[in-house]
């Protein structure tokens, strides 16, 4: 099998260079030039790549992910995140490729406590979500065999992420003050990852029938101070010297912290449709948090 990655120096790209190589040959271009194009703003160059590569595979996880600085640079949020799907879309269905796209939860509204389901109707709050799902909606009308993972909260080891800010805060102050009002289920980049390997081998035997749009994220919820207090917690326990503790962790609503996008309250994704058609278990958020401290701590 012949995989086409798109995004490899990001939080999922870097993983997924892993968790693919077991399948195939593994191309990933970069951005930055090289012998093929990487660059999502060159559409051209996109299409130009994946006809020479000629993959088994294109995999996309490459995104404009700047929540707020997208509310000022629609248009190159849009270029990133719609257009650019929507040309691989359209190289993969001319060579009956399967196309692996990652989205968001933000493609919702973020209203309510239940868990998203993937039919729910969506309601972007800003430039971020709407453009993550325009990308959807390209890709869908374009390419026949496509898997789109939508997720959350996603971290990794080896990028700066939410436990490691919580964790340099307490080395530095006894109180620290965290929002408590949005919920969602920290998701590691090794997860998806691994996940979106595992749905590669099954939908290639299976067919199109597998394609479609599943929510992907780890089992649980919390919110964003259950998490600052897990892992103080955890880190306290394995033995760094802290100066706030999870009692010291004052929670506050999001309105205490305003910001030029809105961010949703509600980002549960029920996952029981991945869960259910590729034989797959979600392990609970804290466990995949529990292994990146290890190699913090």
């Amino acid at each position: 099998m012949k995989i086409l990655l798109f995004g490899k120096n990001g939080q999922v790209g870097w993983e997924l260079q892993r968790s693919l190589a077991p399948l195939g040959e593994v191309i990933a271009p970069d951005r930055h030039g090289g012998d093929f194009c990487g660059d999502l703003l060159d559409m051209y160059g996109l299409r130009d790549t994946v006809m020479q590569v000629r993959p088994d595979v294109i995999v996309n996880a490459a995104a404009y992910t700047a929540v707020d600085g997208a509310e000022s640079e629609a248009a190159a949020a849009h270029a990133v995140n719609a257009q650019a799907p929507g040309a691989l879309a359209e190289a993969a269905a001319a060579l009956g490729t399967w196309l692996v796209h990652f989205s968001s939860d933000y493609v919702f509204d973020g209203s309510g406590s239940r868990p998203w389901v993937e039919d729910d109707a969506t309601g972007p709050l800003g430039v971020y979500g709407r453009t993550k799902l325009e990308g959807e909606r390209l890709i869908r009308s374009a390419c026949p065999k496509h898997l789109i993972l939508r997720t959350s909260w996603v971290y990794s080891a080896r990028r700066e992420n939410f436990a490691k800010t919580m964790l340099r805060l307490a080395q530095e102050r006894e109180t620290l003050t965290v929002i408590d009002d949005q919920f969602g289920a920290p998701t590691g980049a090794d997860l998806l990852a691994d996940v979106t390997a595992h749905m590669l081998l099954r939908a290639r035997h299976a067919g199109s029938t597998c394609s479609g749009v599943y929510h992907a994220a780890a089992a649980g919820e919390t919110s964003w101070h259950g998490y600052a207090s897990f892992v103080i917690d955890s880190a306290r326990a394995a033995g760094m010297a802290l100066q706030a503790s999870s009692a010291t962790v004052k929670p506050v609503p999001a309105a205490a912290f305003p910001t030029p996008a809105r961010r949703p309250l509600n980002s549960r994704l029920n996952t029981a449709r991945l869960q259910n058609a590729f034989g797959l278990h979600l392990p609970a958020w804290q466990s995949g948090v529990a292994h990146m401290l290890t190699e913090l701590t």
